[in-house]
This record gives C-alpha cells, sequence and structure tokens, in this order.
C-alpha cells in the first residue's frame, strides 16, 4: 500500500533546508514548542498579507523571525509602526506561552518577488476568490493558467476538498497542467495546504507547483 509523503519534508537536506535553524540539546523540547506555537499564531494574524513562509533563527542570546511575503508594505506599515507594534507582539506570544525571551529579537521582512510559483501564496490566493463565493471549477482554472504564464512553472495541480458549490455530501476535485515529479528528490516541487472558510462549512485546498530541477 502506498503513503502519501509531505513533498517538503521528503527533500529536507537534499535540495530544502529546515524551516527552524538552530540547536539546543538541553532546551530542544521548548524551543520547539515555543516555535510551532508562534509560527501558527504568526500565520493566523497575518492571513491575507500573503505571507510564504516563517523561519526561525536562534542564537544563545538572539531570535531572529524572517518573514518572507509578497505584500511586504502591509507588514512594515507606515514609516516601520508595523513591524514594531509586531515585533512587541512577538515578545508578548512568548511570556504568554512561557518561553525564554531573548536578549535581543530581530524581525527580518522579506520580500517575495514572483508570487504566482509559490504554492503557499496560491494556495491563500484560491481561499480568498472562494471565500468571495465564486465558482470553485472557474478558480481552479484561472488560478493554473495564471501559474502556468511564468516561465519557470512546468507544472501545477489545485486539489480541493469539503462542500464544493453548497452540496450536501462533500467530494474532493482536482484539476492538473504540466508535470508533478513528486517521486524525483531533485525536482523542486513546492507544496502548500490552505482552507476557506465557508458559511456551509471549509473546503481544503492543496497546491502542488514543479519549477524544473535543481542540480548541483
Amino acid at each position: 500500500m502506498s503513503k502519501t509523503v509531505h513533498p517538503y519534508a521528503f527533500r529536507l537536506g537534499i535540495i530544502r533546508d529546515w524551516k527552524s535553524r538552530w540547536f539546543n540539546l538541553k532546551k530542544y523540547r521548548h524551543f520547539l514548542k515555543a516555535d510551532v506555537l508562534l509560527r501558527e499564531w504568526l500565520e493566523k494574524k497575518m492571513r491575507g498579507m500573503y505571507v510564504e513562509s516563517i523561519e526561525i533563527e536562534r542564537s544563545p542570546n538572539t531570535l531572529n523571525v524572517i518573514i518572507k511575503t509578497s505584500r511586504p508594505g502591509l507588514v512594515i506599515g507606515r514609516k516601520g509602526e508595523g513591524s514594531d507594534k509586531l515585533k512587541m507582539e512577538v515578545r508578548k506570544m512568548l511570556q504568554k506561552i512561557g518561553a525564554s525571551i531573548p536578549r535581543d529579537l530581530k524581525l527580518t521582512i522579506e520580500e517575495v518577488r514572483f508570487p504566482e510559483i509559490r504554492a503557499k501564496i496560491v494556495s491563500q490566493m484560491v481561499a480568498e476568490n472562494l471565500e468571495k463565493r465564486f465558482p470553485f471549477r472557474r478558480v481552479m482554472k484561472q488560478m493554473i493558467e495564471k501559474v502556468m504564464a511564468n516561465k519557470e512553472v512546468k507544472g501545477v495541480k489545485i486539489s480541493m476538498s469539503g462542500r464544493l458549490g453548497g452540496a450536501e455530501m462533500s467530494r474532493r476535485e482536482w484539476l492538473r497542467k504540466g508535470r508533478i515529479p513528486l517521486q524525483t528528490l531533485r525536482s523542486d516541487v513546492d507544496f502548500a495546504k490552505e482552507r476557506a472558510h465557508l458559511p456551509y462549512g471549509d473546503i481544503g485546498i492543496k497546491v502542488w507547483i514543479y519549477r524544473g530541477e535543481i542540480l548541483e
């Protein structure tokens, strides 16, 4: 029987790097819990800002939170007010979960140049359109065309599951264009999950984007 493997975790250490970069044997459990809770809280807080990933780097006295987004202006705010406020909220959140607060807390905001080739941002765009009550098939087709318009993209697949179109029974539908080689370790497959919150229930969205092979 075949097993489903997460495309990101499958390529860790080969063509992907860890999203939390630190090592501490004594406080491993506490740091891991803090990272998971902090990442979940930031993703919920910054929904709609097209955040691609949240990476965390630690050193003995420093905690650096790297936010990669295609809308950096929304995060930074006027004259950097937004980032300063977010830094204070991150500090409060760490206090709330009982994590050790570092002496130096950094917040790095990086701009994502081509959001249409990032699975996380594409899944957020799909969820946004579904929440605006656009027909799900039209959303899938339009998004696939938009992604495939980029030269770097070799293939894309979008899958939706739930009460599609408000139907009584939940079902799964998907569309694919190009190819998605899931078992080739050197293939650059970007994958993301998202949920669209609708009055009749949530709709699960999965996006795979294949951007060619990474060769040494």
